[in-house]
């Protein structure tokens, strides 16, 4: 197997791609004139694609055995879509033209996620050393927008979400696929694994933690904007806190240990939950940008560790579909709701007590996550074995 240091440029790129899309997204739509609600129409209803595209994708790699090829159809697919996107004004247009996004761009996560955890198992290196790249993409592109936006206006993000796609084929071209899983494709194992209690629990755990989350990404930018913040404002944000994330998984290696995934969530969540509540009472935009550097408690923490306890339990055969489970709930399900629901939260409730409310229901994450540690922290081994027994 090559070196993984084209798959750590393919991570900064796919993240930075991401970053136009998760994290500009809402912005651009401001910028059309949009509403809070429409914006929340119009990524939810994006949402529901992913709902069946992800399992989709994820079933295809699975089965033809390649996660290299899946991700070439969908780059392609994404650049042609994400160009039309960001070159349209149409609310109708906005909606199609998210939602084939959604289709082609959110699948490519799960997917790459999995090359990423297969690819440091493999080589001996840490997840962390790969991963980094990711975050590394999604800050300095975080940031990078900002500015194009300021200088070029919302055209300039066309033309620069192609060209990176474009690169992003390229250096996809170079990447080694990982062995194929030595068990065949078994529906029974995977049904097993989906219906076992303690995969049921866990994701519900995922779920409820990750609308609050999704809820902050989608409309982080638009409340910058209503406290008086500017469009190179929500870049700095998101470089502060994708940035932080970057020492976070650099350091995996020394943090992550099989067997304290459920009290790394646990720890996360608490994070979350302050993270959302100290939001709640500011009135300064710049305020608001400081706090997202406890991005590095959050997210980083509670992906890796809800990835790493995905694969000690799901079947070998079906490690792709089970990453896709994982990223499906969290920027899938969850967005939708995220989306709906905060949208109309947001105009209600303001953006104060928009935050105290997702603070919340990131309490109820962590009390949860403490339940879990409580019943499975001492069995997960156990538990992952029965789900693994075919």
């Amino acid at each position: 197997m090559k070196s993984p240091a084209n798959l750590r440029l393919f991570n900064f790129l796919f993240f930075a791609l991401l970053a136009m899309f998760i994290s500009f997204l809402p912005v651009y739509l401001d910028a059309q004139g949009q509403s809070a609600t429409r914006i929340g129409i119009i990524i939810g209803t994006g949402g529901f694609v992913s709902i069946f595209a992800q399992p989709f994708w994820g079933m295809i790699s699975d089965r033809t055995k390649t996660i290299r090829n899946v991700l070439l159809v969908l780059i392609g697919c994404s650049a042609i879509i994400g160009y039309l996107l960001y070159a349209s004004g149409s609310f109708l247009l906005l909606v199609l033209f998210t939602m084939l996004l959604y289709c082609f761009l959110l699948p490519m996560d799960p997917l790459t996620e999995s090359l990423n955890f297969q690819t440091s198992e493999l080589r001996g290196v840490s997840y962390g050393s790969i991963r980094t790249f990711g975050a590394l993409g999604y800050a300095v592109m975080s940031l990078a927008v900002g500015y194009v936006m300021l200088y070029f206006g919302v055209d300039g993000m066309a033309p620069l979400f192609a060209a990176l796609c474009a690169v992003s084929f390229v250096v996809c071209l170079t990447l080694t696929d990982v062995p194929a899983a030595s068990k065949p494709v078994s529906m029974k194992s995977l049904g097993k694994f989906l219906s076992h209690r303690e995969t049921l629990m866990f994701l519900v755990l995922i779920f409820i933690a990750a609308v609050p989350s999704r809820m902050n990404d989608t409309y982080l930018g638009v409340s910058l904007h209503d406290l008086g913040g500017s469009p190179e404002l929500v870049g700095q944000a998101w470089f502060l806190a994708a940035g932080t994330e970057i020492l976070v998984f650099a350091l995996s290696f020394w943090w992550m240990r099989k067997g304290r995934e459920l009290a790394m969530i646990a720890f996360a969540s608490f994070f979350y939950f302050l993270r959302f509540f100290i939001s709640a009472w500011v009135t300064d935009p710049h305020a608001l940008v400081y706090i997202q550097g406890i991005q590095m408690f959050t997210f980083p923490i509670f992906y890796s560790a809800a990835i790493q306890y995905l694969y000690r339990i799901v079947p070998e055969e079906w490690k792709a579909t089970g990453q896709t489970v994982l990223a499906l709930l969290f920027f899938g399900v969850s967005g939708i709701v995220a989306s709906y629901a905060g949208g109309v939260l947001y105009e209600a409730a303001g953006v104060h007590y928009f935050y105290l409310i997702i603070s919340s229901l990131s309490l109820c994450a962590l009390l949860f996550s403490l339940v879990l540690l409580v019943i499975y922290g001492k069995r997960g081994s156990l538990a992952a074995q029965e789900i693994g027994s075919t």
